[in-house]
């Protein structure tokens, strides 16, 4: 058996400069990890004194970045290549999808709620509400479709019954896609009294059953941190 790489993953500190502060792709890298099964150091950088820390690891770069065996990874999406690439079967579990669609599955939510929240017109708010809704039911509709592994299992299936976006397993669409809906629900609730609608039954279940795992549980910043850092963006509604 291959020797086990060495990997520091380096993430955005919270605002006590110590734990996992709010940053949807430091947690993509850790849940990636997680889910590879290897073993790896996080170090957390606080933000607040970043140039001094970074500036002879990786100039110019904010987290998150990858140190794999002495070489510095910086770009999130070409670091994911690698870790699947390199951390490969049979002695790692392979995470990429086998259904194309699964990867851009829900891509336009964050972009739609980035809008609703950032606004500060009531005028508004209703048109950019039902955008932002109309994003999350395509998603539902993607994740109660069934995919052609279930079809071949059951060719009379109406409605999925699986888990995640790809399949009843984590994959690395997964790991891009949910830290950004648990920023998206814990904001939403605060600043907007909004919740996911329990009538999108698909994605319901998605997310509860995402909450069940712990490489996506345990990787989430604090509701706190992910409040404080969207403090100044989201817009209180003056009705």
């Amino acid at each position: 058996m291959a020797e086990a790489p060495k990997i520091e993953l380096f993430m955005k500190a919270s605002n006590d400069g110590e734990s996992v502060g709010n940053c949807p792709f430091c947690q993509r890298l850790f849940m990636i990890l997680w889910l590879k099964g290897v073993n790896f150091t996080i170090t957390t950088v606080d933000m607040k004194k970043a140039p001094e820390v970074l500036k002879d690891l990786a100039p110019g770069s904010q987290p998150p970045f990858v140190i794999f065996n002495g070489e510095v990874l910086t770009d999130t999406n070409k670091i994911e290549e690698f870790l699947e690439a390199t951390l490969a079967p049979p002695q790692y579990p392979k995470l990429c999808c086998r259904n194309k669609e699964s990867n851009t599955a829900g891509d336009d939510i964050f972009h739609k709620f980035s809008s609703y929240i950032k606004n500060s017109n009531p005028k508004l708010n209703d048109s950019l509400e039902k955008r932002f809704l109309r994003s999350m039911v395509i998603l539902d509709e993607y994740l109660l479709t069934p995919l052609p592994q279930e079809l071949e299992k059951n060719p009379n299936a109406n409605k999925s019954t699986r888990n995640y976006l790809d399949g009843d397993t984590l994959t690395l669409a997964d790991c891009n896609l949910l830290p950004k809906l648990n920023i998206v629900k814990v904001v939403c609730k605060r600043y907007r009294n909004f919740e996911i609608p329990v009538e999108l039954k698909g994605l319901t279940r998605y997310l509860q059953k995402a909450y069940e795992q712990e490489e996506f549980r345990q990787t989430c910043p604090n509701d706190s941190e992910i409040l404080e850092a969207y403090h100044s963006v989201a817009k209180y509604l003056n009705r």
